[in-house]
């Protein structure tokens, strides 16, 4: 009989990856954030076998398209929200980092790259159309970034 599993183990093994909400929500230049690219995303990472957690900053609830739905979400608990006042991408890389986790956003987190700088091979950017997510896995980063 082998020894249990910790707790970071476990969750390294089951695949996770953070979502960064606030970025995904956004994604649509112009228009305000929808709750429908954080379905959309959820579900396309959890077709590729991934188990994504969504972590958004507070101020999200009150930007989102269809507010009684993303409630919903957050009491479901597919949606995790950073403490008011905090920033949500600190949680992200920290969380990231904990849990070995790659997370999915298109910020390129400048401002946080000194302290984070394995998050550069942690990015998965993605891109949504008409409903259709693709997902960015880079291998090697371009050197001209």
């Amino acid at each position: 009989m082998s020894a249990p599993q910790s707790l970071s183990e476990r969750e390294q093994a089951s695949n996770v990856v953070l979502v960064d909400g606030s970025n995904v929500a956004h994604s649509i230049e112009g228009e305000p954030p929808h709750v429908a690219n954080l379905m959309v995303i959820r579900e396309k990472l959890r077709e590729e076998g991934l188990e994504p957690i969504i972590v958004a900053d507070a101020a999200l609830r009150h930007q989102i398209d269809d507010q009684q739905r993303y409630e919903k979400m957050i009491d479901d608990g597919m949606v995790r929200q950073a403490p008011a006042g905090t920033d949500a991408d600190y949680f992200i890389l920290s969380f990231a980092r904990e849990l070995n986790a790659c997370v999915v956003s298109n910020d390129r987190f400048r401002d946080r790259i000194k302290q984070f700088p394995e998050i550069r091979d942690r990015v998965i950017r993605y891109m949504i159309v008409q409903d259709e997510v693709v997902l960015e896995r880079r291998t090697h980063r371009r050197d001209s970034e």
